[in-house]
């Protein structure tokens, strides 16, 4: 059976009042709404569960059972909403946050200091990661990666500058194989790369997919960005 909560509010009005036009007065609503309220409960149940009189409104001994089982159940749902409006005002908890290694700067920078100094009660738990999976799955509530990596359905902040990323060179390793002219080159030199992840493939490797030209010439990068639902 579908849970009538107007109607339980309504019920339990009525019950500590002991009167319609003071349980209408309570509540801010009409003395017929209330009835139309009352009625429309007992209608579901099946049972009465207010006497009415002229003069007086009383409980059925359905309404007085119905009140001492429901009336504490509505108070611990009112202490657990006003506990949750307080988490508002002062933060705590667990904060898991999946972080990629080139946003080293993001861990080691002010953002996480000011945060943890203005957050106290937050309890900061950091996985450095380049694997790329479903955050929200995998129960973090924000991840830092770069632009290019960001789900569309994933609410983007940016929390750093531009980052760039680039190929580089020894002088010696110039002067034995020559110096590419293009990215695309790159493939047919010794490149030392590293891998996201056990199974995906070199970064080094994999050059022209992820926008080798932008890496060689040092042309700006999309910026880290911290994302969550």
């Amino acid at each position: 059976m579908a849970i009538d909560l107007n109607g339980i509010s309504v019920f339990l009005a009525v019950a500590e009042a002991r009167s319609f036009r003071v349980a209408a007065e309570n509540l801010g609503v009409t003395r017929p709404a209330i009835s139309q309220a009352i009625r429309r409960l007992e209608d579901r149940l099946g049972v009465a569960l207010v006497r009415r009189t002229t003069r007086s409104v009383s409980l059925t001994e359905a309404g007085e059972q119905l009140y001492q089982r429901v009336a504490p159940a509505i108070s611990e749902v009112g202490l657990a909403l006003d506990a949750t409006a307080d988490r508002n005002s002062a933060p705590s908890g667990l904060l898991r946050l999946a972080v990629s290694s080139i946003a080293e700067q993001f861990i080691s920078g002010p953002l996480l200091a000011r945060f943890a100094d203005a957050c106290p009660a937050v309890q900061i738990d950091v996985t450095v990661t380049d694997e790329e999976f479903d955050i929200v799955a995998e129960g973090y509530d924000a991840g830092v990666r770069l632009g290019e990596v960001i789900d569309q359905d994933m609410i983007a902040v940016p929390v750093s500058g531009d980052q760039r990323q680039c190929a580089f060179a020894a002088p010696s390793y110039i002067e034995r194989f020559g110096a590419p002219a293009h990215p695309s080159e790159l493939s047919a030199h010794r490149c030392i790369g590293w891998r996201p992840a056990p199974y995906s493939a070199p970064i080094a490797g994999n050059l022209d997919r992820m926008g080798a030209i932008s890496m060689w010439q040092s042309i700006p990068r999309s910026p880290p960005t911290t994302c969550g639902l």
